[in-house]
């Protein structure tokens, strides 16, 4: 008869990805997931396989979290475009009060695995989910009048994930707070 489980794995699966989100796959070693989850490589290995495997449902889960997150902020009663202006600033406070400079695990993943497989249709997901869910949330919009008949709310959802990725990385930044003060001004004036 096998061993029962000591450990909850969600909980788990969650502090592989603050570790991985705060220091990147490649400087994130073994030992540091031993350390960081208090696991035995043997339980590690075990429960989510290899070091890729755990970091790929680590960016999984993030992508997940991510969904719920924009979801949340964009399907509630109210004003879809007042919504949209609302997530861009969010992404800039969230980019300023993010003290160790985490940035946004899709991005971080984006710029240091573009080779992998794996880790590049998870990013491609995340995008696509923003893209998504901002495009809906733009149409909504369009069809309550706040949006020019015009305006393409699929276009507009690909320059506002664009965007609020921008806004992640220059929240790495030393020159942060002077960069997305005006970013989210001009942003915001320009969805009118």
């Amino acid at each position: 008869m096998g061993r029962v489980r000591e450990f909850d794995p969600d909980a788990a699966l969650r502090t592989a990805m603050e570790l991985f989100w705060r220091r990147g796959y490649e400087a994130t070693s073994m030992q540091d997931l031993v350390d960081g989850l208090g696991l035995g490589r043997g339980s590690i290995y075990g429960t989510f396989g290899s070091k890729r495997e755990l970091y790929l449902k680590a960016l999984e889960r993030y992508v997940d979290d991510a969904r719920d997150g924009l979801l949340d902020q964009t399907t509630g009663p109210g004003s879809p475009l007042e919504a949209v202006r609302g997530l861009i600033r969010h992404y800039a406070e969230i980019s300023l009060a993010d003290h160790d400079r985490k940035g946004c695990l899709v991005t971080n993943t984006a710029v240091e695995l573009p080779g992998d497989d794996g880790a590049s249709r998870l990013v491609t997901s995340g995008l696509e989910v923003m893209e998504t869910v901002l495009a809906s949330t733009l149409l909504r919009a369009r069809a309550q009048g706040e949006l020019a008949p015009d305006r393409d709310p699929v276009a507009l959802a690909r320059f506002l994930v664009t965007l609020l990725q921008g806004i992640r990385v220059i929240g790495k930044t030393p020159v942060r707070q002077r960069f997305l003060d005006d970013t989210v001004e001009q942003a915001v004036a320009m969805l009118g």
